[in-house]
């Protein structure tokens, strides 16, 4: 038995309703990757493992519950543009020069970014996911990969995916970190027949799907004109939502859907990426309040780096409280606690992992974020919960856990060579963001 004490360290306790607290002085124990207890710190331990977290705040691991990990590689790289020419003069163009080998690099440098910002589990959804997928394995996170197609690759093109989807599956199954979604792009560059061949396949062989849908107001207008139904309808009528969905962004989401997404509200979710919205003018943000006011879970990400730049939990987590009470014009309105419990319980609800991760308690998985809160931003700490919404930083993450094992120790990868990895993206990014084909894989024209 694998024995691990997390020792004296103060914990964050998000329950399903309600306030979230702070207990302090409390030693987390460990067994097998799982919590077995939270109690009263000890003054010592013998022949168990010790990490010693004095001073520390330990958090759920956060989950960035829709990302497109490799798109780290072009960071920086699509600025101050629109959100088609974002897409078709910079992006599709870009993703034109995608091999396996571009795609590892970058997914190795966003699963150190994301572990040393305490992001315990990712859902991302692209191209190559089987490199994504060893990137994953090798650095100890925990991830659901959804391999992307469009139509436009044909009938071939999506049974590969699918295919790609199986083999994730079976390759995460002896480390049980690593899941398998399918991943359709999106309702208008899929079309209706392949989402049905998608459901088909996910309600026969259990995976779910994660697809981008309703993401503006003018994709739900254009879809209205154009098919006399919007994106959820669409993902209604095909099967998707009976299926089981982990749906991106939602901005276009709109009363009467709200009827159409509520009977499957124990197997749909929606990712909000609140900073994408605000950076590409997309003119509204995902409807949480509605949304939940009909029992439909919500997970916080970040979408790619080439239009989040960072995959900063923290960050997104605290632009969706503020846009939201925006968006309602109430500052009561997502509250602190509100917001933890977003980017914990219902990020792991997001990713599947409802009943393993999330929180903090006995009999869940240990995944665990170690946060220093000494830093001159944090001071004077008058409420820690509110330090982790509105304070905290990427960098502020000291230790990490994974099904118990370390990750991060002070504030340093494990498993990998950080080093090496910023060398490999460093040396490949140029290739990848190189527009002289004059080719792209796709058009924007919702």
């Amino acid at each position: 038995m694998r024995q691990l004490v997390v020792r004296n360290c103060s914990v964050l306790v998000v329950p399903q309703v309600g306030e979230c607290r702070v207990d302090e002085a409390q030693d987390i124990h460990i067994q097998d990757g799982a919590i077995i207890r939270i109690a009263e710190t000890e003054p010592a331990y013998t022949e168990v493992e010790v990490l010693d977290a004095t001073g520390l705040l330990a958090v759920p691991g956060l989950t960035n519950s829709h990302t497109h990990s490799p798109m780290v590689m072009m960071r920086g790289a699509a600025e101050d543009v629109s959100i088609d020419d974002w897409f078709n003069r910079k992006i599709w163009p870009m993703e034109v020069n995608l091999t396996p080998e571009r795609v590892k690099v970058g997914a190795r440098l966003a699963c150190a970014e994301m572990l040393l910002g305490g992001v315990t589990t990712f859902v991302d959804h692209y191209f190559h996911a089987d490199q994504i997928a060893a990137a994953a394995l090798e650095s100890g996170i925990r991830a659901d990969l959804a391999p992307t197609f469009f139509s436009s690759t044909g009938t071939e093109g999506r049974e590969a995916a699918f295919e790609a989807a199986r083999e994730i599956r079976a390759l995460g199954q002896s480390s049980g970190r690593i899941t398998a979604s399918l991943g359709p792009h999106a309702p208008y560059t899929v079309s209706d027949e392949d989402l049905r061949r998608t459901a088909e396949v996910a309600r026969t062989e259990g995976f779910r799907v994660h697809l981008h849908a309703a993401e503006t107001d003018d994709q739900t207008h254009s879809s209205i004109d154009q098919h006399g139904v919007t994106p959820i309808e669409v993902l209604a009528r095909t099967g998707v939502l009976e299926a089981g969905a982990l749906i991106a962004h939602g901005c276009g989401i709109r009363d009467a859907d709200l009827a159409l997404l509520q009977p499957y509200r124990d197997r749909t979710a929606i990712a909000c990426c609140p900073k994408v919205y605000l950076k590409l003018a997309m003119g509204s943000t995902t409807p949480i309040k509605a949304l939940q006011e009909n029992g439909i879970p919500i997970g916080i990400g970040t979408d790619g780096a080439a239009v989040h730049n960072t995959l900063d939990v923290w960050e997104s987590l605290r632009l969706v409280a503020l846009t939201q009470k925006q968006r309602e014009q109430n500052a009561e309105w997502m509250t602190i606690s509100d917001t933890l419990r977003l980017a914990t319980r219902g990020g792991a609800t997001a990713a599947g992992l409802a009943n393993l991760t999330g929180a903090l308690e006995p009999g869940r998985r240990a995944d665990i974020a170690l946060v220093d809160l000494k830093a001159p931003h944090h001071q004077p700490v008058h409420d820690p919960r509110a330090n982790l919404v509105y304070s905290t930083r990427a960098s502020d993450v000291v230790h990490v856990l994974v099904d118990g094992e370390v990750v991060v120790r002070d504030r340093t990868l494990t498993k990998v060579d950080l080093t090496g990895i910023i060398e490999d993206a460093r040396s490949l990014a140029h290739t990848l963001v190189d527009l002289s084909a004059n080719a792209t894989i796709q058009t924007y024209a919702p």
